[in-house]
């Protein structure tokens, strides 16, 4: 079962530039394992010191918040689209 997942352009400085990766992850514990094999730059970025996913790391599933799939319970189906967003916050007065 392949998944596809898309790395936004704030990520890839943290994975030499690549922007997808398909791998055959079953849920998102596998899928961070994969990446954190692949791209270790990339780890901090995706969970904190105790492994849970970063509070401001959104993860959308063919287009959908993972969060109303059934979050970290979700299971992969072929050929699903994953892209992991990073809250980016900034502005001026």
């Amino acid at each position: 079962m392949a998944i596809t997942v898309q790395i936004p352009t704030a990520l890839r400085r943290h994975t030499a530039g690549v922007g997808s990766v398909t791998c055959a992850a079953k849920d998102l514990t596998e899928l961070f394992s994969v990446l954190d094999e692949k791209f270790p730059e990339l780890t901090p970025h995706l969970r904190d010191d105790k492994g849970q996913i970063r509070r401001f790391l959104n993860i959308y599933v063919n287009e959908e918040d993972i969060r109303f799939l059934g979050g970290q319970e979700y299971a992969f189906q072929e050929g699903d689209e994953v892209l992991l967003v990073p809250s980016i916050a900034g502005g001026a007065e």
